[in-house]
């Protein structure tokens, strides 16, 4: 039986890579290196004979891609769970199915919502800071005072499968769970949580603000001055969500003025361009987009797309396709 050609316009781990291999003719697309994204017209002209193109975030998946697209493709699917990259309304209009990989994600983007947590909460970046510069004079009992978690009101925006992760995290800390979410107006996670159904008692509420929501039209710029201005100023914001659920104007100016404490911040708007005005912010901890980075989590994503083409090949319907 002859191997099916599966375009990658996107860098993969080794791992990842050989797994591809092992399944596939691959054509690795010209622009794919490390930290690069092939344009439109090298993805284009790479495509002439595969049956599926491989893309990541921030490649966007539009219209023109679409009309683009020669007829002997048959897939496209994207290495990530989030997929506000691809315009799903054109995609179904072509009959072109889009696989993603969900699930999978949710262990490690959970511990690094975490990590946010605590570096925040602790002043991560300015102890880093303090010990590196040599400058550090040893341990007095005013020096960096930061809040501990035990007993607060650790608050999810989007109560998903990563929300309830991290939820069971925070359990674990002795913090107290609280949640809003924006797609379920019921009680579904009471089990695990206060289950808030208004917004401004919500955040009113909260020690710990996550932002764990999919990005869309309701979502986009949720975090703004009208909803920082509800919460405790010594309350944290940690996202693991979308950049864009954030508005920067807002969120710097209240980190600048000690509205609120601190952020623990893993995406940014206008990745990897983020707003400059956060790196002169020593009440910020930032990681580079790292959520899913474990070499499991890698793997898994990749078995998922794997699985999706076979099935899709095969004739039958993948559990993870989008449309």
């Amino acid at each position: 039986m002859m191997m099916r050609r599966v375009a990658l316009a996107c860098q993969l781990p080794s791992e990842v890579l050989e797994k591809f291999s092992e399944q596939f003719h691959l054509e690795l697309i010209a622009g794919a290196g490390p930290g690069q994204r092939p344009s439109r017209s090298e993805i284009l002209t790479a495509l002439d004979g595969c049956d599926a193109l491989v893309i990541a975030p921030p490649i966007l998946v539009d219209q023109p891609l679409l009309d683009g697209c020669p007829e002997s493709v048959k897939a496209i699917g994207t290495y990530s769970v989030g997929h506000d990259h691809i315009d799903l309304a054109a995609c179904r209009a072509k009959g072109m199915p889009v696989l993603y990989t969900p699930d999978v994600l949710t262990d490690a983007v959970a511990e690094i919502a975490m990590l946010l947590m605590l570096g925040a909460a602790r002043r991560v970046t300015e102890s880093e800071a303090l010990v590196r510069s040599g400058q550090w004079a040893g341990w007095t009992p005013t020096q960096l005072v930061g809040h501990g978690l035990t007993g607060k009101a650790f608050g999810i925006y989007g109560m998903g499968r990563i929300g309830r992760a991290v939820a069971m995290l925070a359990k674990a800390f002795g913090m107290n769970i609280h949640t809003f979410d924006p797609r379920k107006k019921d009680n579904r996670n009471a089990d695990i949580a206060v289950v808030h159904q208004d917004l401004d008692g919500f955040l009113s509420t909260v020690d710990v603000l996550l932002l764990a929501s999919p990005l869309n039209d309701e979502t986009r710029y949720f975090l703004d001055k009208d909803k920082i201005n509800l919460m405790k100023r010594s309350a944290i914001v940690v996202n693991v969500g979308r950049g864009d659920l954030i508005k920067d104007d807002d969120l710097i100016d209240a980190l600048r003025n000690q509205r609120l404490f601190a952020a623990g911040l893993d995406v940014f708007s206008n990745e990897p361009k983020l707003d400059a005005r956060y790196l002169d912010l020593s009440n910020v901890f930032m990681l580079p987009h790292i959520g899913s980075s474990t070499i499991e989590t890698r793997v898994m994503m990749g078995q998922a797309l794997i699985s999706g083409l076979q099935e899709l090949f095969a004739g039958r319907e993948p559990v993870n396709r989008l449309a």
